[in-house]
């Protein structure tokens, strides 16, 4: 009986020894368990639109389920505040707008560092804006826009995603380039501040131009000017903003951040499936048709490409002396 309990015990034991560091390894082997992917804006703003068109791509090229969440606020800060805290284990990665490298500028209380408390993954999209009119403004160019508000200075109103963030900043550029004095109404996210543009709320703002296409061309908005250097093939007709205020642009971007710390393999998987699925033709080709830019590239691209945005926008801010939150 003694002989039977030790070869018994012996088996056991054998059985650990082959099943615990292999084992262990491959349930650990990532993805093992569903991604979540944060957007730091309400639904409806460019954020949202593109998570909703790459993330299902990107869930097959990583080999899980991606599930979006949407936390919004504060020109994204809160979302964004979430992931930082978040385990850097790659199962919370975070979709970031042009407000990532503006914030610090605007909000004296953000509870993260921009640059120290994320590993960069790769750039995603970027798109020009456009200078958008409530449908029954009364100007139908750009010039006729100058003229009115000069008119009526500090009486023309335009729509933000929050204080900081390219609605604001591009809008402000624009009031400055052509001279007029116009007034800020922040919304918590480019969803909110569309839906105050269609429901007349505020006269104008300057927004990604793929988003609101379809409402410029269906007349439930008008289009003035376009923030690119060269007319866009969906609108032939409307004319760039530089034509008439030379030197003026805007543009708009998306990148994918994960919390400080990610494994080496873990954020080269990450990259790879995310630059996988914004070059597929599904994705591509619907994205460069609606007008965006793909951006894929690698991390250190990324970084640099945001701490060059995150320069303009100090330079702007000091300059129109934007007070910080």
């Amino acid at each position: 009986m003694k002989s039977h309990r030790l070869f018994a015990a012996a088996t056991l034991a054998l059985g650990a020894v082959l099943s615990g560091p292999e084992v262990a390894l491959a349930e650990e082997e990532y993805p093992s368990r569903q991604v979540r992917m944060v957007v730091p804006f309400p639904p409806g703003g460019s954020v949202d639109y593109i998570a909703r068109i790459v993330v299902p791509e990107f869930a097959k090229k990583l080999g899980t389920n991606v599930f979006i969440e949407n936390k919004g606020g504060a020109s994204g800060a809160i979302g964004t505040g979430d992931v930082a805290r978040a385990a850097p284990d790659g199962y919370t990665l975070l979709m970031v707008f042009d407000t990532h490298a503006v914030n610090p500028h605007i909000n004296k209380s953000l509870p993260y560092d921009t640059f120290e408390a994320f590993d960069y993954i790769t750039g995603m999209t970027r798109a020009p804006m456009v200078l958008a009119t409530r449908k029954d403004f009364p100007a139908d160019s750009l010039s006729g826009f100058i003229s009115y508000a000069r008119e009526h200075p500090g009486d023309v109103t335009y729509g933000s995603s929050g204080v900081g963030g390219s609605n604001h900043l591009t809008a402000l550029a624009l009031s400055k380039a052509a001279d007029i004095s116009t007034l800020h109404v922040p919304y918590k996210g480019g969803g909110p501040m569309l839906t105050a543009l269609l429901g007349g709320e505020v006269d104008f703002v300057v927004t990604t131009f793929p988003l609101v296409v379809e409402r410029i061309k269906t007349g439930q908005m008008k289009a003035l000017g376009m923030g690119s250097d060269q007319r866009v093939p969906q609108l032939p007709d409307v004319p760039t903003v530089s034509e008439q205020l030379p030197g003026y642009s805007a543009t708009s971007w998306i990148g994918l951040v994960g919390p400080a710390g990610l494994p080496e393999d873990v954020a080269e998987k990450v990259n790879e499936a995310m630059r996988q699925a914004l070059n597929s033709p599904e994705v591509k080709d619907r994205l460069t048709s609606e007008g965006f830019e793909i951006m894929a590239g690698t991390p250190a691209e990324f970084k640099s490409w945001v701490r060059d945005r995150y320069a303009e926008a100090e330079q702007l801010i000091k300059a129109e002396k934007i007070a910080m939150n």
